[in-house]
C-alpha cells in the first residue's frame, strides 16, 4: 500500500508563493511516479504536474507552466509543489496522488493524499 500525506496549504495573496508537500510510504520506489492535482469549486479535477521518482522528470498543465514547480527529495520521500505569481483562479484543493508507471488522468491514480485547501485572494 501506499500512504500520501499533504501540508502547506493556506491562503495568500495574488501574485504571492505557497509550497505544498507530501509525504509518501511505499513498499517500494520503482517506477513510482507522483503527481498534483487540483478542484476548484463546481469544477472537475485536474492535472497540475507530475514527476517521475527516479530520475525527477516532470510534466506540467499549461495553466502553471513557468510559475508552478514539482520536485523531490529521495532522502525524505517527499514531492513538493512550489507556487509563485499565485493567481485568484489558482484556488481550489490540491491533491498529490502516486501510481506505478506515467499517467495524466486522475483516475488512472490509485493513492491520494487528503487534500489541503489553497486560497489565492485579491
Amino acid at each position: 500500500q501506499v500512504q500520501l500525506v499533504e501540508s502547506g496549504g493556506g491562503l495568500v495573496q495574488v501574485g504571492g508563493s505557497l509550497r505544498l508537500s507530501c509525504a509518501a510510504s511505499a513498499r517500494t520506489f520503482s517506477g513510482f511516479v507522483m503527481g498534483w492535482f487540483r478542484q476548484a469549486a463546481g469544477k472537475e479535477r485536474e492535472l497540475v504536474g507530475t514527476i517521475t521518482w527516479r530520475a525527477g522528470i516532470t510534466y506540467y498543465a499549461d495553466s502553471v507552466k513557468g510559475r508552478f514547480t514539482v520536485s523531490r527529495d529521495n532522502a525524505k520521500n517527499t514531492v513538493y509543489l512550489q507556487m509563485n505569481s499565485l493567481k485568484p483562479e489558482d484556488t481550489a484543493v490540491y491533491y498529490c496522488a502516486a501510481r506505478y508507471g506515467f499517467a495524466s488522468d486522475f483516475d488512472q491514480y490509485p493513492y491520494w493524499g487528503q487534500g489541503t485547501q489553497v486560497t489565492v485572494s485579491s
